[in-house]
């Protein structure tokens, strides 16, 4: 008969998935993949997968308007995130599309591209796929009310508009994206209304996700408080 400690200890290191949604340029990215270095866990952006797609469509003027295009070019798409550290890539048939897939052209389009039903369906299916086995941290707006309805950890970001144009603006300018603070300002506020109102999927906060305000937190503490959160779930 095993020892009673060793029930505690397995219960001690239980995996969980963790699901962080929320609206863009929250810091879901840079928090999620904080934990999962932290934790030893697998990253995975979402937000990659639909703008990977977008891109897709775009490079071969698809018409995301007829479903029997969008079903077609579906049948030919194969996305895979990698994440090595703090560096992600993102291929789309193969090819690394990770500087391609952050470009405004693909940010302007991705939430019209996103509240399409069967391009949600494919890329659901996708990212399940990656938690086969759990210990994973993912991001983005769907994640713990579709994607993982189920999640152990639900975290749910917010932050004050300006604040978030502030972090994209400065985000695209150190990659050398040529972009003016206010085309990011509009980009983020149609993406803000096209994500929450959409019919598929829209942008919400699950019933058992724990919100988080980080207008006025500094990264690390962001952090602290969320990797606290999953050692609790992980107990």
């Amino acid at each position: 008969m095993l020892p009673a400690s060793f029930f505690y200890l397995w219960r001690m290191s239980q995996d969980i998935i963790i699901a962080i949604d929320g609206f863009a340029s929250s810091g879901k990215s840079t928090i999620a993949k904080q934990l999962a270095a932290a934790l030893h866990y697998k990253y995975v952006d979402s937000g990659a997968f639909y703008r990977a797609v977008t891109l897709y469509f775009l490079n071969n003027s698809i018409d995301w308007k007829i479903d029997v295009e969008v079903r077609k070019a579906l049948r030919e798409i194969a996305v895979e995130f990698r994440s090595e550290g703090n560096q992600s890539k993102t291929f789309l048939n193969g090819v690394n599309v990770e500087g391609k897939i952050r470009s405004m052209e693909v940010s302007e389009a991705v939430s019209e591209v996103s509240t399409l039903p069967a391009v949600r369906n494919f890329i659901s299916q996708l990212l399940r796929i990656y938690a086969t086995s759990k210990k994973i941290v993912m991001d983005g707006r769907d994640i713990g009310t579709v994607v993982f309805p189920n999640a152990e950890l639900k975290v749910f970001l917010t932050a004050e508009q300006k604040i978030r144009s502030d972090r994209r603006y400065n985000e695209m300018k150190e990659k050398g994206i040529p972009v003016t603070e206010n085309q990011i300002s509009q980009n983020l506020s149609g993406r803000d209304l096209t994500d929450s109102t959409r019919t598929t999927a829209p942008l919400k906060k699950a019933d058992d996700a724990i919100t988080l305000d980080n207008t006025h937190l500094s990264i690390d503490e962001q952090f602290n408080i969320i990797l606290k959160l999953a050692r609790e779930k992980m107990a």
